[in-house]
């Protein structure tokens, strides 16, 4: 057909609007709102998808870049007679570092004070005051235990928390390999002042663990998953620093001198943690059976199956057989000035549900002798929407208590009148009691404690992570009963107990 032919359209037809344009108009339109609104959702996840991968690919990707190592051989050229001139000669360039060291809790040793239930006043709890299992406390003890105070002369109550000169620089930032500490934090005599001032720098694993490993008396007493293999670990023992040659301070990232990090052995509240999701996300696994998991078990849990993997550590401790001659040899059975002794390696963790704060024991606070007291008891059970299961070490002993007022004493151990010189325990009470502010009966005995240790290194490798059966089997290493369920949930869909708290 022509266009002559064509029949040109009527009026009507000319006004009646194209009703097929209309809504092809109306749906590119909402095509283009979609694609408005869901567009930057899309590539948010598509970039933030390929960052989580990138990270995982990269392990450094959450570590912040450090500024470059300044030499200091050429700028700490003077004659240092004592830990004290190092220190000046280290403010005068660091002229912030001082004042916040003075307000760090590694060098107070004590942490600000924080109300608790049922106690009447708030609480300032710190290594500085209170009392463990191990070594059983500082307060009259001061020449032994400040030996790690990151600062010198700590030797009793009197010790000026205010003089800067009094700051320890080379405990942390020491690369010499050769500075050592002695009693009341000086340092040893063995010590070239000069040599360590000159090698300063970024903190490695070794400064670190010249304390956190080697408190409570020991390599490895304290801490189950810290000891001086991590020095130089494989990756059997840690995998972040065996493979990835991870520093301390690469997780613990101080910010004005404050290193984050809770022990609830001397922390009352959960308030500077170090997390794994600091860096890894939160449903990390491909499997998503392994991620319904995060929300009620820690990353710990699976990816620690064992602590004191090389060394040993120290599990049990009896005071009430010290004093002894010819008992054993082995240090790591007997002491005369400690007592016996129990160490165990390669140890599987127990489990409990845990939120990241503890209840503690404060000294003065009575005890059932006749019973458990546990001096940092984890809080968290089945029914706390926060806790998660944890792995922990638990350290078990026997130590020294008031009979006439049923409570725990820190005797006096060292000194010309300490246990440890005259092996003498009425005298060490009656000093400890004294040195603490407490009154003491005049008579002691012996009583039963546990301290709870939450276990957060020696992190395996991925393969060498439990596996399902591990925990979901008739032989598994959860105590389901014990946490709260009826049975292993698994089984039984989540039914519970409604007290269930792993103890």
């Amino acid at each position: 057909m022509s266009d002559a032919d064509a029949t040109p359209p009527t009026d009507a037809e000319s006004a009646e609007p194209d009703k097929s344009a209309g809504r092809r108009d109306w749906i590119i339109g909402l095509i283009a709102i979609l694609l408005l609104v869901i567009g930057p959702i899309v590539i948010f996840t598509g970039v933030r998808s390929s960052v989580q991968a990138a990270n995982a690919d990269d392990p450094w990707a959450e570590v912040p870049t450090t500024l470059p190592h300044t030499d200091h051989s050429q700028l700490m050229t003077g004659t240092y007679e004592t830990g004290s001139d190092v220190t000046v000669g280290c403010l005068e360039c660091h002229a912030d570092s001082g004042e916040e060291m003075l307000h760090s809790e590694h060098w107070l040793w004590e942490n600000p004070p924080v109300s608790l239930p049922g106690r009447d006043e708030p609480v300032a709890l710190g290594k500085k005051n209170s009392l463990n299992n191990f070594c059983l406390g500082i307060q009259g003890n001061e020449p032994q235990c400040t030996t790690c105070h990151a600062g010198y002369g700590w030797e009793d109550a009197d010790f000026d928390f205010t003089d800067e000169t009094k700051i320890d620089c080379l405990i942390c930032h020491d690369q010499s390999g050769q500075y050592a500490k002695g009693d009341s934090g000086y340092p040893s005599e063995a010590s070239d002042l000069a040599v360590a001032a000159q090698s300063v720098g970024r903190p490695t694993r070794s400064n670190c663990n010249a304390c956190h490993s080697t408190g409570g008396g020991g390599n490895g007493v304290k801490h189950g998953d810290l000891d001086l293999t991590l020095n130089h670990p494989n990756e059997t023992i840690d995998y972040h620093m065996g493979v990835l040659d991870f520093q301390c301070v690469d997780c613990h990232q101080a910010t004005d001198h404050e290193i984050p990090g809770t022990s609830t052995s001397v922390k009352l509240i959960d308030n500077n943690p170090v997390s794994c999701t600091d860096c890894h996300d939160s449903f990390p696994h491909e499997d998503d059976r392994l991620n319904s998991h995060t929300d009620r078990v820690a990353c710990e849990t699976c990816h620690i199956p064992q602590y004191a993997v090389k060394d040993p550590t120290k599990l049990w401790w009896d005071w009430s057989t010290a004093g002894q001659d010819g008992v054993s040899d082995d240090p790591h059975e007997y002491l005369k000035i400690k007592g016996s002794f129990v160490y165990g390696t390669n140890v599987v963790p127990e489990y409990y549900w845990f939120d990241g704060t503890a209840e503690r024991y404060l000294l003065g606070d009575p005890i059932d002798p006749d019973g458990v007291t546990i001096l940092n008891d984890p809080n968290g059970d089945v029914d706390d929407p926060v806790a998660k299961i944890y792995p922990f070490k638990v350290h078990r002993g026997i130590q020294p208590y008031d009979t006439g007022y049923n409570y725990f004493v820190q005797p006096n151990l060292v000194g010309e009148e300490g246990y440890w010189t005259i092996f003498d325990w009425d005298l060490a009470m009656a000093n400890g009691a004294a040195d603490t502010g407490f009154d003491y009966s005049g008579e002691y005995g012996f009583a039963r404690s546990d301290m709870y240790w939450p276990l957060e290194h020696m992190v395996a490798p991925a393969n060498d992570a439990l596996q399902c059966t591990a925990c979901h089997s008739d032989a598994g290493r959860l105590d389901w009963t014990a946490l709260g369920y009826d049975a292993d949930p698994m089984d039984t869909a989540g039914q519970r107990t409604t007290d269930g708290d792993g103890r």
